[in-house]
């Protein structure tokens, strides 16, 4: 028996993980319950860990279960495209690119511009994992805002690209007060780039916010505007998002962030090329060395 998952066990472990339950997952791929469970069970003897806890409610994922399900989730989103990135090299360049969800919908179609003779796949995920793909060589590039906050892997190397701050997106009605604790009494909706999302939040406590961290940009803009608060986010985000009657302002507490280009060693030509265009694009600052 091979040491390596099939592609079988891959989706079962995949499935399992959204619908919680085998007879759920086995509907999904066709197969009985009875061979599901045996599937996994041969699947956790392999590894030697147990992946899922079962009983008459379902199956939970342990912390290795969950860690296959992302893994698996992974691979098969790289097996899927497959075809369509060899028909895409047939006609010409292929770039598989990755970034973290707030910026997907403003980085990509920047590239689509920059890269115009080039297929992009697009792949979208936390940067700690993006960088480690394009360390194992399955990611072209990673557009990040932490390779200076982890420790990168051997083969790549990291070039900022454009720089941000820190913003306060005001919806139409809300008042900011003045002195010392600009947000007291308020509740703060944030989001942000990077892993400072504690800092920030003593901060604003300090200035008298009651703050709440959301996953993404988009749900920062839309929960604000619903609860009537102020947002704090990257200012490119807030301009991005920002309506005709919100105001968009520099936010009161420090804070500033790098966007990265991660590449293997050397950086592809092409990508190399549109660094100096990109923020520009963006409509962020050129971080300093970065020439047009």
């Amino acid at each position: 028996m091979s040491s390596l998952p099939s592609v079988e066990d891959l989706r079962l472990v995949e499935a399992l993980l959204r619908h919680g339950s085998l007879g759920a997952a086995g509907r999904e791929l066709r197969i009985s319950q009875p061979a599901a469970s045996n599937r996994l069970a041969a699947l956790e003897r392999r590894i030697g860990e147990r992946l899922f806890d079962r009983d008459t409610t379902g199956a939970r994922p342990t912390p290795a279960g969950r860690a296959l399900a992302a893994e698996a989730a992974h691979v098969l989103d790289h097996l899927e495209g497959i075809f369509d990135r060899t028909r895409a090299a047939a006609r010409g360049r292929v770039l598989s690119v990755g970034t973290f969800p707030s910026l997907a919908a403003w980085l990509f179609p920047a590239l689509a511009e920059l890269l115009p003779d080039a297929t992009v796949h697009q792949v979208l995920d936390h940067g700690d994992r993006l960088v480690e793909w394009v360390g194992e060589g399955s990611l072209d590039a990673a557009f990040v805002t932490i390779a200076n906050q982890m420790r990168l892997p051997a083969t790549v190397t990291a070039a900022p690209v454009a720089s941000d701050q820190l913003a306060v997106l005001t919806p139409p009605g809300v008042r900011l007060g003045g002195g010392r604790r600009p947000f007291a009494g308020l509740d703060v909706v944030t989001h942000t780039y990077d892993v400072s999302a504690e800092a920030l939040h003593r901060r604003l406590s300090q200035l008298g916010a009651r703050p709440t961290r959301v996953a993404t940009a988009e749900t920062a803009v839309r929960t604000g505007r619903l609860l009537r608060c102020p947002v704090v986010l990257p200012r490119g985000l807030a301009r991005v998002y920002a309506g005709p009657d919100e105001e968009v302002s520099t936010a009161p507490v420090p804070g500033r962030f790098t966007l990265f280009l991660v590449t293997r060693r050397p950086t592809p030509p092409a990508l190399a090329a549109m660094v100096g265009e990109l923020a520009d694009r963006l409509g962020l600052d050129r971080p300093s060395g970065v020439r047009p």
